[in-house]
């Protein structure tokens, strides 16, 4: 029997899909929706493709469900604080976007949305609180910190074609 296998499929405008194929060749998934819900499937044993549950959780419930998995859990990827109700995510700038080329304080993101907008990706390089100036680029991936709303609002802004 192999090990656990984990792989993440982007849904564009829902938020991300992760597989986890168990050891015994079972198939679970979790959808994590960009509003903070998350799905849970499983899947039948004896067909991995037809889905035998499926629950939406709030981002609460999905909170308290890997607090009591893994009470010390931490995930590299995203913030979510309940007491403070900051988020962070990354959110990818599409090749089409209206904003490619153009300068990021050109979005007045935080005006808009007030969201801080912390670091920007580009291929293997980090730049690290980009100023008004900075230029954006499609494919960027650009890290955003702040409520869910402004979070939610900052990707639509961003998805502006």
């Amino acid at each position: 029997m192999g090990g656990p296998r984990l792989s993440s499929t982007p849904l564009p405008g829902i938020g991300v899909r992760y597989d986890l194929t168990t050891r015994e060749q079972r198939r679970v998934s979790v959808v994590a929706h960009r509003d903070g819900a998350r799905t849970f499937n499983a899947y039948q044993e004896d067909d991995p493709d037809a889905c035998a549950l499926s629950v939406r959780l709030t981002a609460n419930e999905a909170g308290a469900l890997i607090d009591a998995m893994m009470p010390t859990h931490h995930s590299p990827n995203l913030l979510y604080t309940t007491e403070l109700g900051l988020v962070a995510e990354r959110i990818e700038l599409s090749s089409v976007s209206y904003w490619n080329g153009r300068l990021l304080g050109d979005t007045h993101m935080r005006t808009e949305t007030g969201v801080s907008i912390v670091a920007v990706l580009r291929r293997a390089e980090a730049v690290p609180s980009p100023k008004p100036d900075f230029r954006l680029v499609g494919g960027d991936i650009l890290i955003v910190i702040g409520t869910r709303e402004g979070v939610d609002a900052a990707a639509a802004i961003l998805e502006r074609e």
